[in-house]
């Protein structure tokens, strides 16, 4: 059996609309003759005459009655679906925008992106779920509207990426703690109690590697899942939590932060969307939010 010809239904859509051949013709900007065979065309493919001749007039069969409205709604859906995107209203936008992102970034960045998209659009929602991969599956599958963090090998290819800011780690213990005071060098640093920071529960990452060309060795006596978690326990203790800077400024708010005594480079946060987000103007805007809330805080 061949596919249905779509276009008939534009065709059929004018013919009951108009009751008319000619009528028909005209308003398609066809002949007479090219409209008489579209009507035989849909004759053949409903199995209905659809119009038939009363008097010097065509009136609509029963089927043809029963098909009017549905029609002319799919065609209406039809030019709905083809037509360009209609610019975007904010206060009309009504929405729901999932947010994955690492520990930091909600409580950092999160108030002065709400407010503004309170401001702008009342009836968007945001709902912020933690990041504890840096797979792209969720992306993929459209469970995540947008992600924040640094790009990895598990990122998939097709991942559309936009830099959002640089960022490093820094040295954070209590206010009063012994490296509160004075230059903190690799020994003095070393020398402490420290908390590891980690989601595969290692006890190992880049800054133990820069101290072991240094003959030096951080103790760490605790590790964990996040950089609230860490911060919350070395406010509470003399254990030293080194965290992204500008990922966690306002967790460490009353705590003394300082350069870490070894070379560390420096990394990029940034945004993460699927390619099927791209040219949705709902999401392009909230794209342009974070950016905007993220260089307004860094600027501050």
């Amino acid at each position: 059996m061949s596919p249905p010809d779509f276009n008939l239904l534009v065709t059929l859509d004018v013919l009951l609309a108009e009751g008319s051949v000619a009528g028909a013709a005209r308003r398609l900007r066809l002949s007479p003759s090219a409209m008489s065979r579209a009507l035989a065309r849909l004759r053949e493919t409903t199995g209905d005459p659809l119009l038939v001749r009363a008097g010097r007039e065509l009136v609509p069969t029963p089927r043809a009655l029963e098909l009017r409205e549905r029609v002319g709604q799919l065609v209406q859906d039809a030019e709905a679906v083809l037509r360009p995107a209609q610019a975007l209203k904010l206060d009309q936008l009504e929405r729901t925008f999932t947010l994955r992102t690492r520990e930091g970034f909600v409580e950092n960045f999160g108030p002065a992106l709400i407010a503004r998209v309170g401001e702008q659009a009342p009836g968007v929602r945001l709902c912020f779920v933690p990041k504890t991969n840096k797979d792209s599956t969720s992306l993929r599958e459209g469970t995540v509207d947008l992600e924040t963090g640094v790009v990895g090998q598990a990122t998939s290819p097709e991942v559309r990426v936009q830099a959002l800011f640089r960022d490093r780690f820094v040295g954070v213990v209590r206010s009063g703690h012994p490296l509160a005071e004075g230059d903190v060098t690799p020994a003095r640093y070393a020398a402490g109690r420290h908390l590891g920071i980690s989601r595969r529960e290692l006890d190992n990452g880049p800054i133990d590697d820069a101290l072991r060309p240094l003959g030096l060795e951080r103790r760490i006596v605790a590790i964990v899942g996040g950089f609230s978690t860490a911060l919350a326990l070395a406010r509470a203790s003399d254990l030293i939590a080194s965290v992204p800077e500008r990922h966690t400024g306002n967790l460490r708010a009353g705590m003394h932060s300082f350069a870490l005594p070894v070379a560390m480079p420096e990394f990029t946060v940034s945004m993460l969307w699927h390619p099927r987000q791209e040219a949705d103007p709902a999401h392009r805007w909230l794209r342009g939010l974070v950016r905007e809330v993220c260089l307004a805080q860094l600027a501050d």
